[in-house]
């Protein structure tokens, strides 16, 4: 009756025409499928009591979901689908295990807005890196822009190797000196050069990578190591080919190459 009543409140003439459904604030329990709502986009279905998503099974060209203040404990294998979904609030329900959570989502490759917090999962003390990580296009997460300082912090605590492999090899980079890293566990024992750098600042093959005192020490010592280029030229007029040197009709010349080194 709820559905009923919005499409002739919108005026739609047939269920194709229907993009948009507002069922906010109905009381509802359970709803039936919307399968026949094929090009529907948005949908609102906040302030029930709905603990049950089957109904979006056949939905998939959603691109704003509103779920939140409802009774949902678990969305496994009821949103996965919705490759196109851009905004989903799933705040203030009973949603528990973070990670099975994050698992339904991670094929929303469109997701830029996400609420969750007053959930359960949300009391996790490495709850927003977590999220950060998993779900990169994240923009706003609980109402709070995710930062670039945000996603290095949560690619280092849960992606610590790629970490260590983006400061060694990025020429120009500036090391973020609060990316705390094992530098116990370094293997490097070379004296240190200037500048002037600790132990385990040393750059080589070496697989753990402790970021400078001083990031313009980092700049300089790889653009001293690691940015050499060299080219070199020649004038190919002056050299014999094959042919002439075997008939000796023309006389060899000296020839110069021309080096160039850069760093």
């Amino acid at each position: 009756q709820a559905i009923e009543n919005q499409l002739k409140i919108c005026g739609y003439r047939s269920n194709v025409d229907v993009v948009a459904l507002y069922l906010a604030r109905q009381g509802l329990r359970s709803i039936p499928s919307l399968s026949q709502f094929r090009r529907l986009r948005y949908l609102w279905i906040n302030n029930n009591k709905i603990q049950d998503l089957t109904f979006l099974i056949k939905n998939y060209y959603l691109t704003e979901l509103y779920l939140n203040n409802n009774e949902l404990t678990d969305i496994s294998g009821a949103l996965k689908h919705l490759c196109s979904l851009q905004i989903l609030f799933l705040h203030n329900n009973e949603l528990k295990k973070l990670g099975k959570t994050v698992k339904e989502l991670k094929g929303m490759i469109s997701l830029q807005t996400l609420n969750l917090f007053q959930n359960p999962l949300a009391y996790d003390p490495d709850y927003r890196f977590y999220v950060i990580y998993f779900l990169p296009s994240v923009q706003l997460l609980d109402r709070k822009l995710v930062t670039q300082r945000e996603r290095e912090l949560a690619l280092h605590l849960y992606n610590p190797k790629k970490t260590w492999v983006m400061q060694s090899i990025g020429f120009g980079r500036r090391v973020d000196t609060s990316l705390e890293t094992m530098a116990g566990s370094s293997r490097c024992t070379q004296p240190a050069r200037r500048p002037i750098m600790s132990s385990g600042h040393e750059f080589g093959n070496n697989t753990n990578k402790v970021p400078f005192e001083d990031p313009e020490d980092a700049v300089l010592v790889r653009a001293m190591t690691r940015s050499l280029m060299e080219f070199s030229s020649l004038d190919w007029n002056k050299v014999a080919t094959c042919q002439e040197r075997r008939l000796e009709n023309k006389a060899e010349e000296p020839f110069e190459k021309l080096t160039v080194q850069f760093r």
